[in-house]
């Protein structure tokens, strides 16, 4: 479990973040970007992320397919980012790495495997 402490100065307690909630971040992000295919079901979504917790930093690795006749790297790149900027704006969390893993192609219209 990841948890996050505010700082004295903004009151008493603390935010805990589950890491199923930071997982589901990132498949919504990876969702997000065009050409990625997922799988119908998001509980085996969630399996295909991986995070490694460091105090306030997180480093991820997600495996995608992508579709016929998109560009792999320009793909890869755009899972990236939208991971970054998704995950540092929804969590106080810093995004140390984002490793892409691609492990097919899907030549399927619906993009569904």
């Amino acid at each position: 479990m990841a948890i996050y402490k505010r700082g004295k100065s903004e009151g008493k307690g603390k935010v805990t973040y589950n890491a199923g909630i930071v997982k589901g971040i990132v498949v919504l992000a990876v969702s997000d970007v065009q050409g990625v295919a997922l799988k119908k079901s998001n509980k085996d979504n969630l399996n295909l992320v991986k995070l490694n917790f460091n105090e306030d930093v997180v480093s991820i690795d997600v495996t995608v397919e992508v579709l016929y006749g998109f560009n792999v790297p320009d793909v890869a790149f755009n899972i990236q980012q939208s991971i970054k900027n998704s995950l540092e704006s929804m969590s106080k969390y810093k995004v140390d790495s984002v490793d892409v893993h691609i492990s097919g192609v899907v030549f399927n219209e619906e993009g569904h495997i």
